[in-house]
């Protein structure tokens, strides 16, 4: 796997976070042993522990981190002014293919799973959620009019919650190698939003 390009001024916390986030992207959470971690990123395995105390706190900050990168993309595609909330929504299916060639969804639900065995890490994953929500609460807030959402009878958290589920949901199945009916739902929810959007 090609590496993350590493500044020559990165530290030591960076270089283990990028070396985390190879390793959780190409092998998964139970593969990466602070030896092998130590061995990619170039460092003593002491320094682990050193920085961050412990491989759970290192991989939830690999995920906060990926997730403060993509959050930043996701806000400027929502945020142009001028463009209609149905190619926003294309950019952001767009979006889901690229992510998943990342390695980022594999890695956020490994890191769920993970946490559902350790209470501790729960608030720090569902913080990551969060941040999403408050992404689409932002985009939708600001679509509800251009789409005409009568808001009273469907707030906009429901439709977040709505496309929080159906996102995790297509990118479960999909990491379980299903696809069944994706590209003809993906079609419907396009065409309703190109069917909303108030002409210009």
């Amino acid at each position: 796997m090609t590496k993350l390009s590493v500044a020559a001024s990165s530290t030591p916390p960076e270089e283990l976070l990028d070396a985390a986030e190879r390793l959780l992207v190409s092998d998964g959470y139970a593969a990466v042993s602070t030896r092998r971690l130590a061995e990619e990123a170039g460092l003593n395995h002491g320094l682990i522990h050193y920085y961050f105390g412990s491989m759970d706190e290192l991989f939830i900050q690999v995920l906060e981190r990926f997730t403060q990168r993509l959050i930043g993309r996701q806000r400027q595609m929502y945020g142009q002014p001028h463009t209609p909330f149905s190619e926003k929504w294309r950019s952001a299916v767009a979006f889901l293919e690229e992510d998943a060639v990342s390695g980022y969804q594999k890695l956020w639900l490994e890191l769920q799973a993970m946490a559902w065995n350790r209470p501790e890490l729960a608030e720090r994953i569902a913080a990551v959620n969060g941040a999403w929500r408050q992404v689409l609460t932002e985009a939708f807030t600001l679509a509800a009019d251009e789409l005409e959402i009568d808001t009273e009878a469907v707030p906009v958290p429901a439709l977040v919650s709505l496309v929080m589920t159906f996102n995790q949901g297509l990118i479960l199945e999909r990491l379980s190698g299903v696809t069944d009916g994706h590209d003809e739902l993906l079609g419907v929810i396009e065409g309703w939003f190109s069917s909303r959007q108030r002409a210009t």
